[in-house]
């Protein structure tokens, strides 16, 4: 029988992906947008499993907005990638500091 701390063990090993892809790889912002919905699923497995260890709905419909504010998130980062694409022909997230001031 799967318990609720196959659930947590699952959700740690993704958490840690996400938290090494954002750290390990600081070059392509595509693989830290990657790695934050990484931490997100991770998020979202400790909320669906803690609603069906307690039997309590409200971690579900938590989950539920958790996605749709990923998705949200996505689809505004891939906009502004695309856009500043346009403009420099790179999205390395080194010409993205040039930006500051």
């Amino acid at each position: 029988m799967i318990g609720i701390t196959h659930y947590l063990v699952v959700a740690a090993i993704l958490f840690t992906l996400g938290v090494l892809g954002i750290f390990l790889n600081r070059k392509n912002l595509i693989v830290i947008l990657m790695s934050i919905e990484l931490i997100l699923l991770a998020v979202n497995i400790n909320f669906v499993a803690f609603s069906a260890q307690l039997g309590d709905l409200v971690g579900q419909v938590f989950a539920m907005f958790v996605l749709a504010v990923a998705a949200g998130e996505s689809a505004i980062g891939l906009a502004i990638m695309v856009i500043y694409f346009r403009g420099r022909g790179s999205i390395a997230v080194d010409d993205v500091n040039r930006m500051k001031g």
